[in-house]
Formats: structure tokens, C-alpha cells, sequence
């Protein structure tokens, strides 16, 4: 082949390569992109999960003596970490609302450029929009719980 090659075009060097190291070459850059996205996806999560986390003791801080009141009347513990995760909850729906058409359409866009596409279905966003809920539950939870079990008489002592 190289001599036939260099008959017909002298000027231009003999490159040869095998097909699957061409389409391994093609996807490579895709394995490399999804990498770096993994890794900014972590850290996004766990800065998040720390914002979360300040603004719940935050909130907790702010609600001390309600939440000591609500103890002293006979709330339980987990109607005081439902009340005081409510609010968190409802903000990472909405979230998960607004930024789920965004993925989709920006996945759509992405696929696009295959030549063997896939439809992304419906469930991958609900167990997205799921797992956020829940690491939000959690990340929420942990302070609300301490909130919850402490004693209502030093919070409504220092009134």
C-alpha cells in the first residue's frame, strides 16, 4: 500500500491507522470531558451540602426558643425536623424544577452529535431530582435532629 501510495502522491507522508483506534481517538476526548465533569460534580455537591448545612444551623440558631416553646407545649421530634426541613425541601424542588428541563434540553444537544443516538427518559430526572432531595433531607436533618433533642430549659432560660 505504500508503494502505491507514494506512486500516486509523493508529496503527501504514508499515514496508516486502524479503524478502532480512530473511533477510540474519537471518544477519547468525550471520556476525558466526563471525567472532569465527575470531579466538578463532587465538588459542587459538597459545597452545596456545606451551604445547606450552614444555613439549617443558621436557622435553628434563629429558632431556638420557637423550637423550645413547641418542646415545652409537646411537639415531637420529628414535627420540629419536619417543620424545620420543610422550608429547605421546598426550595431544592423548586431546584430540581427549574433545572431539569435545562439538563434535558442541554443532554439533547449533547447527543446530538452521535451517530447512534438514545431518547434520555423521564425517571433518570425524578431519581436525579430524588437523590437531591435526599441529600438535602440529610444534609438538613443532622442539625434539625440536634435542635430537636436539645433541652427547651436553656434555650428559654436566657429569655
Amino acid at each position: 500500500m505504500e508503494s502505491s501510495w507514494k506512486e500516486f502522491n509523493a508529496s503527501e507522508p504514508f499515514e496508516f491507522a486502524f479503524l478502532d483506534q480512530e473511533f477510540q481517538r474519537n471518544y477519547s476526548k468525550d471520556d476525558r470531558t466526563f471525567s472532569v465533569i465527575g470531579y466538578f460534580t463532587l465538588v459542587a455537591i459538597l459545597l452545596s451540602c456545606l451551604g445547606l448545612f450552614g444555613l439549617s444551623v443558621y436557622a435553628a440558631e434563629q429558632r431556638t426558643k420557637e423550637i423550645g416553646i413547641r418542646k415545652v407545649l409537646g411537639a415531637s421530634v420529628s414535627g420540629i425536623v419536619g417543620l424545620l426541613s420543610r422550608d429547605f425541601l421546598i426550595l431544592v424542588a423548586i431546584a430540581v424544577v427549574v433545572a431539569s428541563p435545562l439538563a434535558w434540553w442541554a443532554m439533547n444537544k449533547w447527543l446530538e452529535d452521535f451517530a447512534y443516538r438514545t431518547q434520555i427518559s423521564w425517571w433518570i430526572f425524578a431519581l436525579a431530582g430524588v437523590i437531591a432531595l435526599l441529600i438535602a433531607l440529610l444534609t438538613v436533618s443532622f442539625q434539625a435532629i440536634r435542635a430537636a433533642i436539645a433541652n427547651p430549659v436553656k434555650s428559654l432560660r436566657t429569655e
